[in-house]
């Protein structure tokens, strides 16, 4: 299976946020919309970063509460990996936990097109071993 085939399922609503608002803001927005991660982008639409619940609480820890005040750009994680929808879910899985973070934003023609998660990446293994594990009574009870 490939991303396109988990954005197919999922949708590919993209929830962007621009790199001059605040931690607070953006947590907000992670609460409200109840998903982990947005991608900071600027007026053009260009990828500038990716903001996680993650980079929140390391801002928190290390700098205090008071930090939720400042700039998402000044926290976010500026170097992200990306995939492509034709990517296989294996390869995706290997890059996120290799790079050990639980979301890939995925571009195609040098355009955002969705974000898969972690989750998404389980849910999908699940499926596929439920189905397979069908598969395999059917053909032992036809046997």
């Amino acid at each position: 299976m490939s991303v396109a085939r988990i954005l197919a399922a999922k949708g590919s609503e993209v929830v962007t946020i621009p790199p001059h608002r605040t931690l607070q803001e953006v947590a907000a927005l992670l609460v409200e919309r109840g998903i982990g991660a947005a991608i900071v982008s600027n007026s053009a639409g260009e990828i500038m970063g990716i903001v996680s619940e993650r980079d929140i609480v390391r801002a928190v820890g290390l700098v205090g509460g008071a930090v939720l005040n400042t700039a998402v750009s000044a926290h976010m994680t500026s170097k992200i990996a990306t995939t492509e929808p034709g990517e296989a879910v294996d390869a995706v899985m290997e890059i996120m936990t290799n790079g050990r973070f639980r979301h890939l934003p995925v571009i195609d023609n040098s355009r955002l097109v969705g974000v898969v998660s972690i989750g998404d990446i389980v849910k999908y293994r699940l499926e596929a071993m439920e189905s397979d594990q069908r598969a395999m009574r059917d053909y032992i009870t036809t046997a």
